[in-house]
């Protein structure tokens, strides 16, 4: 539950801080606004497009390194099922209520505008919250720094709307997404789901055959 505070917390504060400077507030319970463009420096979709590659990579690499034999390796499985979930779930969304960028329009309240419209909710922030979430869940109590983790989804949630890929509101239920999807996997059982389905060398780690 405090983790669930804790994110709610965070989301709502990347939409808040996104939002300014703001105007023409609207959308979903008023949450969003339509900002200045911002692509540069640490914002650059460069930057964003670098960090949900990277951590994609990298949960890959090291389940199947670790395999499911050690905590690290099951932890970073789980963090590939709530990878799959939520971001299946972030596409049907998408489908779902074709709403319009923020590059597409100046208007947040845009919806069900047809295909090629994907909005809502943030696919990435849904990712990036999903990756972190079980490895924060399995090492908080004993690695309290593990939080910080919690910058990186806030840290894409704002530069996702600064290069108007996305409202506030997005970004807020992109994260919610992807946190409860942690959450959801990380509690369902010990075996990850997908692990489950690999190979018996997939299971007991790359590492093993070196």
């Amino acid at each position: 539950m405090n983790l669930c505070r804790r994110a709610c917390a965070t989301a709502l504060a990347a939409s808040l801080l996104a939002a300014a400077p703001a105007w023409a507030g609207g959308g979903l319970f008023g949450l969003d606004h339509y900002v200045n463009a911002d692509d540069q420096g640490i914002w650059a979709r460069r930057n964003q497009l670098l960090l949900i590659g990277t951590m994609l990579a990298g949960e890959s690499a090291v389940a199947l390194w670790e395999g499911g034999d050690t905590r690290l390796g099951r932890t970073m499985w789980k963090s590939i099922d709530a990878t799959v979930v939520s971001g299946v779930a972030a596409e049907g969304l998408k489908l779902a209520f074709t709403r319009a960028r923020p590059s597409e329009t100046t208007d947040p309240n845009q919806w069900f505008q047809g295909g090629g419209h994907a909005s809502f909710p943030s696919g990435e922030v849904t990712v990036v919250s999903a990756i972190i979430t079980p490895v924060v869940l399995e090492y908080r109590h004993d690695h309290p720094a593990v939080y910080a983790l919690e910058l990186l989804p806030l840290y894409d949630a704002i530069a996702r709307v600064k290069v108007h890929g996305h409202w506030q509101s997005d970004v807020l239920a992109g994260y919610a997404l992807g946190t409860a999807a942690g959450i959801l996997m990380s509690e369902r059982t010990r075996t990850p789901v997908i692990l489950s389905l690999m190979p018996h060398s997939v299971y007991v780690g790359l590492r093993h055959s070196f």
